[in-house]
C-alpha cells in the first residue's frame, strides 16, 4: 500500500520520487497528475503554484516534512551567496542521502532507516540522526557488527558498481565511504529547481 501510495505522489509531481522500479512504470503508465477526472483534468498553474509544485517536490525526495525544509531553507538565505545552491548543498550533505548517494541503500527511506537503527559510523562514531550533516574529509562506513544483518546482503557488490557524485569516494572493500568536498548544486542531476523555492519562500 505504501508503494501504491508513493507512486502516486510521484504522479503528483512529475517526476519518480523514488527510484523503486513501481515509480517509473506508473509515470510512464500515466504520466498525469492523480484525480478523477485523468490527464484532462491538469489546470495551468500560476507562478505560486509552480513554485509550491517545486517546493513539495523537493521535500519529497528527500523524505523532510515542512518544518525541516523551511528551517534548512532559511540557514541557507542567512548564508552569503546564492540561497537555492546552498539549499541542495544542505540537503545533500544529509547523512541518510549521503548513505543513499554511497549505494548502501537503494531508496532514502531506507538509507533513513538504517542510519536510525544505528548501522552507519562517521569517522568511528556511531551516529542514529538522519539529518546529520557531513562535511568533507568524514568517512562513513557500515559498521562492522551489523554487516551480517539482511538489510546488508549483496551491497557490497551494488557498491562497487555504483557510479559516485564527484564530492564521494567508495571503499566497498571496507564498507565505506569518503567525503572529499563539498557538493555542488551543478554536479548532479536535479528533479526539481531551487531558484523556484527562493522564489516560493520569498513571497512570505
Amino acid at each position: 500500500m505504501r508503494l501504491k501510495l508513493l507512486a502516486k505522489v510521484s504522479r503528483r509531481e512529475g517526476t519518480a520520487i523514488s527510484n523503486r522500479t513501481a515509480h517509473a512504470k506508473a509515470l510512464t503508465r500515466r504520466g498525469y497528475a492523480p484525480g478523477v477526472h485523468g490527464p484532462n483534468g491538469n489546470t495551468r498553474l500560476t507562478d505560486y503554484g509552480k513554485q509550491l509544485r517545486e517546493k513539495q517536490k523537493a521535500k519529497r525526495i528527500y523524505g523532510l516534512n515542512e518544518r525541516q525544509f523551511q528551517n534548512m531553507f532559511r540557514e541557507a538565505k542567512d548564508l552569503r551567496g546564492n540561497s537555492g545552491q546552498k539549499l541542495v548543498e544542505f540537503l545533500e550533505r544529509r547523512l541518510d542521502n549521503v548513505v543513499y548517494r554511497l549505494g548502501f541503500s537503494k531508496t532514502r527511506a531506507a538509507a533513513r532507516q538504517v542510519v536510525s537503527h544505528a548501522h552507519i559510523s562517521v569517522n568511528g562514531k556511531t551516529v542514529n540522526i538522519p539529518s546529520y550533516r557531513v562535511r568533507s574529509g568524514d568517512v562513513i562506513q557500515v559498521r562492522e557488527n551489523k554487516r551480517a544483518k539482511g538489510v546488508w546482503k549483496g551491497v557490497q557488490e551494488v557498491v562497487a558498481k555504483r557510479e559516485m557524485p564527484s564530492w564521494l569516494t567508495i571503499q566497498s572493500a571496507d564498507w565505506s565511504g569518503k567525503v572529499t568536498s563539498t557538493p555542488q548544486a551543478t554536479e548532479f542531476e536535479r528533479s526539481f529547481d531551487p531558484q523556484l523555492i527562493v522564489e516560493f519562500y520569498s513571497r512570505q
